[in-house]
């Protein structure tokens, strides 16, 4: 962003950036209530895209919505690129269909498409019908498709030729329509046949030295790589991971261009899943929560998860309750109950870990679950040896009975191979199943290493009681 004007008047001055960086709401609440577009644009513009998406957050619903429709179509579509989705589409939703379709409109196709798909679905329809015909037709077709494929990532938005256009005329057009093509990525032109079937791609340099007389066919690079419209998000990944592309056309199962996915699109989408899945994993089971939402919508959320691990957290209470007699024989075991689980649970966290990570980027299928699980116990034999001989030295010079620290030792490798045995082949058997492994590992992983971890230690120790009571 420009830095603010050094100008001595008025207006420049109520937007020092020690005024603007403090409590920037504030101040858009002003110029919100004021109506006027330049001196909010200006403002906005003097604002890092942190703070944009800071001020606009603390704003109550109306005030909002008077920023969007009072800003110009085109500086509205830039604020909104500083939200994050969930924050854009309830900003959108807000707005009334001619409103939100005005700002739509001036959207990239790839934006377009994300955005409309983060609404009601009754409501993106109304706003596409507020399109002019044509437009209305493309966005459809790109909002059919999920925003994991190529087709939901894709820009229509490309310089397109036919193949048998002279270099004159593309130069005339590229000239005539700089106003056009002026956000456009202009460092390649993709060419076709009368059937709109991709036949070559044309490096813009190529133009500069070419006779004007010359059809483009002549200069361009013929049989390009290209990738399916249905091209799912972790083959994108792999494709641009093994070639240094700033993007890729995408064509139908005909071969018809429909446009180019670029590099930053697929980085982004590809941060934005594994955030999601984080969050999943954390319990956050809309896959966001922002602190802006209803109290109700995210108590629930978060609710859906706690109320599973209540449940499932009866059973291992239920363990305990079971060798209760030995617990208050051996009181020394209860120091290293949850050292158990605590241990256990973070090994088969990792293993869950790169799990999750081999699914996205394609490296493992969820058939290979004996493979993983091969993988992950012998990682298991030797970590859980060294935890368990760390623990149970801990135990020995703590409680001085070698039985006591045979017990732990030995409980702790036994729950490690356990938890590194479910951690690594869970994610793969639910995704199989057609379930979230993000959203169901956690939960699961947790309760039964915590359910193992007590029964083997209490068990142990049931069986060892005569040694363990001095």
């Amino acid at each position: 962003m420009d830095n603010p004007s050094n100008s001595t008047t008025s207006s420049s001055t109520a937007l020092e950036p020690a005024i603007v960086d403090e409590r920037p709401w504030e101040k858009l609440t002003e110029l919100a209530d004021l109506g006027n577009a330049a001196p909010l644009v200006e403002f906005i513009e003097n604002l890092t895209a942190s703070d944009q998406a800071l001020a606009l957050s603390r704003l109550d619903e109306e005030h909002r919505k008077t920023v969007l429709t009072t800003l110009p179509a085109e500086d509205a579509v830039e604020l909104l690129r500083h939200l994050s989705e969930i924050q854009a589409a309830d900003l959108v939703e807000s707005l009334s269909i001619d409103q939100a379709a005005a700002i739509v409109q001036e959207m990239p196709s790839d934006e377009q498409a994300d955005l409309l798909g983060d609404l009601d679905e009754v409501q993106a329809g109304e706003i596409i019908d507020a399109f002019p015909r044509d437009e209305a037709i493309a966005v459809r077709e790109l909002f059919a498709y999920s925003d994991d494929v190529a087709g939901g990532l894709l820009v229509r938005e490309i310089l397109r030729f036919d193949h048998s256009t002279k270099v004159a005329d593309v130069i005339n057009t590229l000239s005539e329509n700089a106003e056009e093509f002026r956000d456009y990525d202009v460092q390649y032109a993709y060419l076709t046949d009368a059937e709109q079937r991709l036949v070559g791609v044309l490096p813009m340099r190529n133009l500069l030295f070419a006779r004007r007389t010359d059809p483009v066919a002549d200069i361009m690079i013929a049989d390009p790589l290209s990738l399916r419209d249905t091209t799912p998000l972790d083959e994108l990944i792999d494709f641009f991971d093994s070639h240094h592309f700033l993007g890729v056309p995408v064509v139908d199962a005909e071969g018809k261009l429909l446009g180019v996915v670029h590099r930053n699109a697929v980085d982004y989408e590809a941060t934005r899943a594994a955030e999601s899945d984080f969050l999943k994993s954390q319990g956050i089971i809309g896959g966001e929560e922002l602190r802006t939402m209803p109290l109700m919508q995210r108590a629930k959320r978060r609710l859906s998860w706690l109320s599973i691990n209540v449940v499932l957290n009866i059973g291992a209470a239920g363990v305990i309750a079971l060798y209760q007699d030995t617990l208050e024989k051996v009181i020394a075991l209860a120091v290293f109950l949850p050292i158990i689980s605590d241990m256990s649970g973070c090994s088969g966290n990792q293993a869950v870990a790169v799990s999750m990570r081999e699914l996205s980027l394609g490296l493992v299928r969820p058939t290979e679950m004996a493979r993983v699980w091969l993988k992950e116990v012998t990682v298991g034999l030797v970590n859980g040896a060294a935890l368990g001989l760390l623990v149970a030295i801990v135990a020995v010079v703590w409680d001085g009975n070698m039985y006591l620290g045979l017990v732990v030792g030995v409980a702790l490798f036994a729950n490690t191979l356990i938890a590194v045995s479910i951690g690594g082949t869970v994610p793969l058997l639910l995704k199989r199943l057609g379930f979230d492994p993000a959203v169901a590992s956690g939960p699961l992983l947790t309760t039964v290493t915590d359910m193992c971890g007590f029964f083997l230690v209490l068990g142990l120790a049931t069986v060892m009681l005569e040694r363990l009571v001095h």
